[in-house]
């Protein structure tokens, strides 16, 4: 009987510990987020609606981001990230996927990866793009309303990349990938390839598609232990002379206390041709946006209120007459809980 109690003692010891190790690699993070938005130079009813012809955060009034949980298990040498959405964010960031969008497809990101060695490491599966300055959790930006170069760069990618560390600051991407924003399977049999060099903070992206071929820089400095500047530039050229873009964008924040920054974007951002991004169906079109936003961290809450105007070569706006216009004023309160 002493055996069976030392042996019984000695296996919930055991399984207790199992647990705790488990509950050290197995986590659940994530954030939601909602928003107060209102026009001042335009229509603020749905029916006359009017908004930046960026992604996110466009809706009139208060009006609901995503709900983002985000299950991750980190082993020694393998792990797994799953990545659920849910809202009008969630369901633009998945693009409402084509195949099983009736059934409510849900997967911002899901893959797993194998570090297979301490300088190599493979992941497959469905994953974010690695191109742009912007993403789609509002977590990850200091502007809560986004950028034109992130809304009309990719969004994820389905494929197989593998991760080099080159140095202690040098680092090397490469992938094979579906067509871009094919996230569920691959219908159509060609393939995407993708590059990023790293290089002490600063990333040279590449992204060749079937359809299309982006070069992007994504960087940034701190300029004093309170002034960062970020800094994004993209340029895409459509295949048989198709369609694209090009732009830059530039993020300087300045932190005036523990709790508080302030950040301004300034982006330039012009279509080739008729790309559709800017929204005025007028060839060759631009788009200058300011977008002034402060953030205020309260424990696990962040306030971001949020002035911004685009100003476009063409008329894209309606204005208060129902007449196009060429800018457009706008304000953004948002609030973002991170857990």
């Amino acid at each position: 009987m002493k055996k069976l109690i030392t042996l019984s003692m000695l296996f919930m010891a055991t399984v207790v510990f199992a647990q705790e190790e488990a509950e050290k690699k197995l986590s659940i993070s994530g954030s939601i987020d909602a928003y107060y938005r209102a026009n001042f130079n335009a229509p603020n009813d749905l029916d006359n609606w009017t908004a930046p012809g960026s992604s996110f955060a466009n809706l009139p009034g208060f009006a609901l981001g995503m709900a983002n949980v985000i299950a991750s298990y980190e082993g020694e040498k393998v792990g797994f990230v799953a990545d659920l959405v849910f809202g009008p964010r969630g369901t633009d960031a998945v693009f409402a996927s084509p195949m099983y969008s009736a059934t409510g497809n849900i997967i911002n990101q899901l893959y797993a990866y194998w570090n297979v060695s301490e300088s190599v490491t493979l992941t497959m599966g469905n994953f974010n793009t690695f191109l742009g300055y912007e993403v789609i959790s509002p977590t990850g930006n200091f502007n809560y309303s986004t950028s034109y170069l992130f809304s009309y760069g990719p969004f994820s990618h389905t494929g197989l990349k593998a991760d080099f560390a080159l140095g202690e600051d040098v680092s090397l991407m490469l992938a094979v990938m579906n067509d871009t924003d094919l996230t569920e399977f691959n219908p159509t049999g060609d393939y995407a390839v993708g590059a990023q060099l790293g290089f002490y903070g600063q990333y040279l992206n590449v992204l060749i598609d079937p359809s299309f071929f982006e070069i992007d820089f994504t960087g940034g400095f701190d300029l004093s232990d309170s002034f960062y500047l970020g800094i994004n530039g993209a340029y895409l050229t459509g295949e048989d002379d198709g369609p694209g873009f090009y732009g830059f964008a530039l993020y300087p924040q300045l932190a005036t206390s523990d709790t508080f920054t302030i950040g301004l974007r300034g982006e330039y951002f012009a279509e080739d041709k008729d790309f559709g991004a800017i929204g005025t169906g007028v060839e060759d079109s631009s788009v200058f946006a300011l977008t002034l936003t402060g953030s205020l961290a309260v424990d696990n809450l962040t306030i971001k209120p949020e002035l911004r105007l685009d100003s476009v070569s063409d008329d894209a706006f309606l204005d208060n007459d129902l007449m196009m216009q060429k800018s457009l004023a706008s304000f953004v309160l948002a609030a973002i809980y991170s857990f």
